[in-house]
């Protein structure tokens, strides 16, 4: 079977409020020539002209989607969290929550996106399809049921979990976020349930500020069902993959999912504006093939990915490029045009060491 992949032009075209990266146009914040949020556009339309251009979208099964129905936005999102959402949205727009700006027809784009993932999912556990990635926008993982953040206006992932749960497609789901910043809204949704795994790898004091520390394992009956990866500023390639080698495989293995669901950021690289780490396409093509071993093995390749942060509009492309290429099995390349500068700024042996050692602790912590 193909890889699924879904997505749909109409995501490209939610837009953000008056901003200079995070901070709000006025005073002396004086506006950018492009304008809004550094959450644009062109990051998700680029991957897919890239994908296009290479020929690589022609190996997919490319898709739209229905967009997400009030009873499946109702499983996570309270009515009056809708309400207010859909009524400024039909107003042309505001912000809710914290840097979550959005525009006319905003409501019914972040509907749309989120239907993506639940399709995107239900394709992979019908059968449908081998695996799948939905090029997913607005994202969602830091989404809270009744309050919106981090550019995220719902919570994509959690609310195709519980669609999917709710057609007894599948009951337990581990969620891998490599996104850099903490997947705070993803773990609050399912911080005390035991049949969600939440693991997320990020830079440590990153987005949002208090939360991620690893001491956090869940609650009641999810104790032991979360696990966050803080890692230092500057950590690369040789850092990531060890986390995921001592730490998120185990976390799976032992938990041994019916479906594993990637919230896919590309923020980590080593050229993104809203973060201090080194990772490059490499990076993200090496855990991608782990993940997809260990969906082979624990799940029976069921795997999907969604996608979330990433910033830089020219390295996006090419780390999506290699995973979604790794995700169907394809010999299309597209080369990275920043792999030797990313490589050739990898930390030395000290940093690594410093790394390992408190990937060791948290190893040492989770049991694993």
């Amino acid at each position: 079977m193909k890889t699924g992949f879904f997505w749909d032009e109409r995501c490209f075209w939610h837009s953000g409020g008056n901003y200079a990266l995070t901070a709000p146009v006025g005073g002396l914040v004086q506006p950018l020539a492009a304008g809004g949020l550094p959450e644009s556009p062109e990051t998700k339309r680029r991957l897919k002209n890239l994908m296009d251009v290479t020929g690589l979208s022609a190996e997919l099964d490319c898709r739209s989607a229905a967009s997400a129905s009030r009873e499946d936005l109702l499983r996570i999102h309270p009515a009056s969290y809708l309400v207010e959402f859909k009524a400024k949205s039909d107003a042309g727009g505001g912000e809710l929550g914290l840097r979550t700006p959005f525009g006319q027809g905003s409501y019914e784009i972040a509907s749309l996106s989120t239907g993506l993932v639940i399709d995107a999912l239900k394709a992979v556990l019908r059968g449908e399809v081998g695996n799948a990635y939905a090029l997913s926008r607005p994202p969602g993982h830091h989404c809270l049921p009744d309050w919106p953040n981090g550019f995220c206006l719902f919570a994509n992932i959690a609310v195709a979990i519980e669609a999917a749960r709710a057609e007894g497609l599948a009951e337990r789901f581990a969620v891998v976020d490599w996104d850099v910043h903490h997947g705070n809204g993803t773990e609050a949704i399912f911080h005390d349930r035991s049949d969600v795994l939440t693991i997320s790898l990020h830079q440590e004091r990153n987005y949002p500020l208090d939360t991620g520390g690893f001491e956090d394992t869940g609650s009641g009956d999810g104790k032991g069902c979360n696990l966050n990866i803080p890692l230092p500023p500057g950590t690369g390639h040789a850092g990531y993959l060890r986390a995921f080698e001592r730490l998120v495989l185990p976390a799976l293995e032992r938990f041994a999912p019916d479906v594993i669901v990637v919230a896919c950021g590309f923020d980590a690289s080593g050229v993104d504006p809203l973060s201090r780490m080194l990772c490059g396409s490499d990076t993200f093509l090496k855990m991608t093939e782990m993940t997809l071993k260990a969906a082979g093995e624990f799940c029976d390749g069921r795997l999907i990915m969604a996608h979330e942060g990433g910033y830089s509009e020219v390295h996006v492309p090419f780390c999506g490029h290699r995973v979604i290429a790794a995700m169907a099995g394809s010999d299309i390349r597209a080369e990275d045009p920043l792999a030797a500068r990313i490589e050739g700024q990898q930390p030395g042996p000290e940093h690594d060491a410093m790394v390992f050692a408190q990937i060791d602790r948290m190893t040492r912590f989770f049991g694993l």
